[in-house]
């Protein structure tokens, strides 16, 4: 029997099409007095106790009035939808700098911050930076442009609204789960391609003696469920390397199918962001796109996420080498040295 014939549709709470979750009270909710009083006492006793945001530990921000709701999002991130909008975080009673270390505070409840770029940032701030992507070293999302559907580094993605945009920046998020069942449905020969390696560019944050490019498959089994890890115009980056081999029809027919399905309204959830929204994604579980925006003139009103990637304390929804996000670049030794 060959491997396409055992393939089986994926069943669970997890495979949803746009229908199936197109109320949003059975995947948001709100923060209740006690908790976002809870979550701004925290934030500021941490700043009185010196710590900057990522020096905040988790013994040091206990949030009682929050323990069973984070046990229900972390709930539904590993064996329920993938997905939860948590509503009402407290911008407004807490300076910039508490507004980081809540965030922080309450992403540690479920995982471990990781990196999200070379310089080893724990904490992301999505924002257009002003400069055009003429080449894959700016990420797209230092700018105003759409970014497809796609993956990040991590178990969870966190992003806190702190401003949306003047018109545009809808989220949109598709069941990595439904495209799966989609495509066996439809091509299941384009399934054994994306469980094959594929090479993936660096975007210029590889160390100094690494190559800038890995291959990587698309989709692989863990514990036996398919996830999967899909960032499209990496891939094609890769294709500027010399030393890339060239995409196959197969490949490239098979990239095209992920994105020809998360992008039908059948089967993704838009999401608008108001400030104070938290979403939070189970990454190989969720794909997630932004639409281009426009932005404010005046830099104070400009859109700002902060984003969290996290490694979960109780789960992982990646492959062991993704989990950890993005490596710290490290700087080339002089001759001589250690």
């Amino acid at each position: 029997m060959s491997i396409v014939s055992e393939r089986r549709p994926m069943e669970s709470a997890a495979a949803w099409k746009a229908a199936d979750v197109a109320d949003s009270g059975v995947w948001s909710v709100t923060l209740d007095a006690t908790q976002r009083a809870e979550l701004v006492g925290a934030a500021r006793e941490a700043v009185a106790a010196g710590y900057s945001p990522l020096e905040v530990p988790q013994a040091a921000f206990d949030l009682p009035s929050l323990h069973d709701a984070v046990a229900r999002w972390s709930s539904a991130l590993v064996s329920g939808r993938g997905f939860v909008l948590i509503r009402g975080f407290p911008l407004e009673e807490l300076t910039s700098n508490e507004v980081e270390v809540a965030y922080v505070g309450l992403g540690i409840q479920l995982g471990t911050p990781v990196g999200q770029n070379a310089h080893g940032d724990l904490l992301g701030h999505v924002r257009d930076e002003g400069v055009p992507r003429r080449d894959p070293t700016v990420r797209l999302y230092q700018t105003r442009e759409r970014q497809d559907f796609h993956t990040d580094g991590s178990d969870i993605v966190g992003l806190l609204c702190l401003r949306p945009a003047r018109s545009g920046g809808e989220s949109r998020i598709a069941s990595a789960a439904a495209v799966y069942n989609e495509i066996l449905a439809r091509r299941p020969d384009l399934l054994e391609v994306l469980y094959e390696p594929m090479y993936w560019d660096r975007n210029g944050e590889e160390s100094p003696g690494e190559d800038p490019y890995f291959a990587l498959p698309v989709l692989n089994d863990v514990a036996g469920t398919p996830c999967l890890f899909f960032i499209a115009w990496y891939i094609r980056d890769a294709q500027r390397h010399a030393a890339v081999p060239h995409l196959t029809p197969t490949q490239a027919e098979a990239i095209a199918l992920i994105e020809e399905i998360a992008n039908d309204p059948a089967f993704y959830l838009p999401m608008d962001f108001e400030p104070g929204d938290v979403q939070l994604l189970a990454n190989a579980k969720i794909l997630h796109s932004r639409e281009a925006y426009e932005d404010y003139p005046e830099p104070d009103r400009r859109r700002h996420l902060l984003r969290l990637w996290l490694a979960a304390h109780n789960f992982s929804s990646v492959d062991d080498v993704l989990r950890s996000g993005i490596p710290a670049r490290t700087e080339a030794q002089p001759e001589g040295g250690s």
